[in-house]
């Protein structure tokens, strides 16, 4: 339709919705509401187009599909897009996830209504744009562009600190994001090509491999974040609204999992390699310090943000073990995560919204005020757990049993942070669900009203789904990930028998 494929609708779509707020006078409260059913009703059109793309989709096999493409700018540049097994499913849940954030900002966004609800359309269109793109400049304007919206989501609709923790959120990032600039400009200067596709095949000299690594991971270390470069994450899911949270855990966090498996590891095979012990140490802490942090938090929302930190330790172990059942662990791991995490976001905020406290120790015991939320708090709190029957449960598993074939050390490690997620998730939870209901301001609390409930059950039921039936989102991704260890395993081969054969 207008010489436009599905994906670029699916990209795009949200920028219309925003043009249709602009017009709107926002003044009112008859326009604010006008304003809010508009971004509802345009998330809700581009998830339903993103189940029709799904339904179109051909799971297993490892070629883009949906693909299209337009001259750009010239001299090699395209506008292209197209989607694998392992972007397309990131694709959905980015647009799965944004109706519940319109759905959370309903009541608690007064101020500004036009501008955060313009915000978050402009944001879901440069992420969906990410997983989309097959030019890397063009995944580049996506991948930076999302700075700006969620700089000022957090900056203007965020807590007491929300200027700092905007600009160590954008600092940090721009400034990683700069040396893979740095590397893109190198690679086209060699290559002379900006093609995904063609990059993939290109044949980058070891030595340049590594200079090349080093400044993608710059940018998707910090991403992700690993540790050490993570301290931006609690301070802005601090400050940032729930739903903004909720983007920060479910999506943005993803997309430098999501740099790894598309960059880094197929174009740099033998860079990879050779910093692999480095990831892996890395991931080893990111889980176990991380972990031992959120133990001693007393916000819920920093315990949750730190949760997550060790989360993406998991996946960066299983994506650098190079083994099918790590690399498909690590891809569902972060689908699962995405669900996971949001939820747990979206429950901080119900509870916020009636205390506007979210220090732990102001809670206690409003199981006996809300029983519908203990039990949907609990659902989740297992799934980050990752107990069996639950979607965390099978990310988690497949990584460590995929590692455990690469480096049974680095996975013997890694498992002590299936101890100590249990430990912080739990000590959280009866710290704020159970013991006695002692506290005065928690005796008017009421329990979860219809739009929470919408708000929550979908998600409560395919963390679940997903637990009992991974099977969806592992046979998308198998062909692709197939695909990727192969061509890994093969280019590091070529190398070797290369390094055999010198004189």
């Amino acid at each position: 339709m207008f010489g436009f494929g599905i994906l670029s609708w699916l990209t795009f779509l949200p920028l219309v919705g925003a043009a249709l707020i602009l017009l709107v006078p926002g003044e009112t409260d008859a326009g604010k509401n006008n304003i809010r059913w508009i971004a509802l009703w345009t998330t809700l059109v581009v998830f339903a187009l993103s189940l029709y793309a799904w339904s179109k989709f051909v799971p297993g096999v490892a070629d883009f599909q949906f693909v299209e493409q337009k001259s750009w700018f010239g001299s090699g540049l395209n506008y292209k897009m197209g989607v694998d097994g392992i972007s397309f499913p990131f694709v959905v849940l980015t647009a799965f996830l944004m109706p519940f954030c319109i759905a959370a900002s309903w009541s608690s966004i007064q101020n500004r209504v036009k501008e955060y609800f313009i915000a978050f359309l402009v944001l879901e269109t440069l992420m969906i744009g990410v997983f989309c793109a097959l030019d890397i400049v063009l995944f580049y304007l996506f991948f930076e562009g999302g700075l700006i919206p969620m700089f000022l989501i957090i900056g203007v609709w965020g807590g007491k600190r929300r200027i700092y923790a905007a600009f160590k959120f954008f600092l940090y990032t721009l400034v990683g994001s700069l040396l893979m600039l740095i590397a893109i400009l190198a690679m086209y200067a060699q290559t002379h090509t900006t093609d995904i596709t063609a990059l993939l095949h290109a044949k980058f000299d070891p030595s340049m491999q590594k200079y090349l690594w080093l400044a993608f991971f710059a940018s998707f270390a910090v991403k992700m974040p690993m540790w050490p470069v993570h301290t931006w994450l609690p301070d802005a899911h601090v400050e940032a609204p729930t739903a903004g949270s909720v983007i920060l855990a479910g999506i943005l966090l993803k997309m430098g999992g999501y740099g790894f498996i598309r960059f880094s590891l197929p174009m740099f095979p033998d860079a990879s390699h050779y910093f692999a012990p480095l990831v892996f140490a890395l991931s080893v802490i990111a889980i176990i310090y991380t972990s031992l942090v959120a133990l001693v938090q007393e916000d819920i929302k920093k315990l949750i943000a730190y949760s997550s930190v060790a989360h993406m330790g998991f996946v960066t172990m299983g994506l650098f073990a190079m083994t099918q059942q790590a690399v498909q662990g690590a891809v569902f791991l972060m689908v699962s995560h995405g669900l996971v995490s949001g939820a747990l976001f979206l429950c901080v905020g119900v509870v916020y919204d009636r205390m506007h406290t979210r220090e732990i120790s102001a809670y206690g015991g409003i199981v006996e005020r809300m029983p519908l939320y203990g039990a949907i708090f609990m659902v989740f709190t297992m799934a980050n757990v990752g107990l069996p029957g639950t979607s965390g449960f099978v990310g988690e598993f497949l990584s460590l049993l995929g590692t455990f074939q690469t480096n049974s050390w680095v996975a013997f490690f890694a498992t002590t942070g299936v101890i100590l997620s249990a430990a912080y998730a739990l000590y959280l939870y009866w710290r704020v669900i159970f013991g006695k209901l002692e506290k005065p301001s928690l005796m008017s609390l009421k329990d979860l009203n219809p739009r929470e409930m919408a708000v929550l059950t979908p998600l409560v039921l395919l963390t679940i789904y997903y637990g009992v039936h991974p099977g969806p989102i592992l046979d998308a991704c198998s062909g692709s990930v197939a695909e990727l260890v192969k061509g890994y395993h093969s280019a590091l081969a070529l190398t070797k028998t290369a390094a055999l054969t010198l004189p």
